[in-house]
């Protein structure tokens, strides 16, 4: 089962992007399959086929917003949180191979688009780092065995805003 948190700023993107399908992109798809149904016999109709598929995804998509916007929960930065990795933290990981990863820890709702240096909260490496401090040295079970990282920094986004 997934985690029901997001960040505010994830948040924010997946309320736009409801509000966009919902007023915007649908109203402009219905005109053009309204226009297309016009015209005649639908079974040949590419543009009033293709248009109806775009509205189906849509509604689907917005169905979808709507459930899950209710359910889950906002975690905005909160001081307490300073010095140690939690939900919504930035943070930079090396290995003994000098093998360096950046990233930010968000609720799984966030990971897809454009969310570039996210992971979700419920992938394993998330699960490893939480509560680990600078300097902390921590293991991560994957396909390939066991790796084992050390924190070199931990950030927090104290605006709720994006840092990268």
């Amino acid at each position: 089962m997934k985690t029901k948190l997001v960040t505010r700023e994830g948040y924010n993107k997946l309320k736009e992007e409801h509000d966009y399908l919902w007023n915007e992109k649908r109203p402009e798809i219905t005109k053009i399959v309204t226009w297309a149904a016009s015209l005649g016999d639908r079974s040949e109709n590419a543009d009033y086929t293709f248009n109806k598929r775009i509205l189906r995804q849509i509604d689907r998509r917005v169905r979808f917003l709507r459930k899950l916007l209710p359910e889950i929960t906002v975690i905005d930065y909160s001081p307490e949180q300073e010095g140690k990795v939690f939900f919504g933290a930035w943070v930079e990981i090396e290995n003994d191979a000098g093998d360096i990863k950046t990233f930010r820890i968000v609720g799984p709702e966030e990971i897809y688009g454009d969310a570039k240096g996210y992971i979700s909260i419920d992938s394993p490496m998330a699960r490893a780092l939480l509560k680990k401090e600078v300097d902390d040295e921590f293991t991560v079970n994957t396909p390939d065995g066991d790796k084992t990282w050390f924190v070199n920094s931990i950030e927090y986004d104290k605006n709720n805003n994006a840092l990268a």
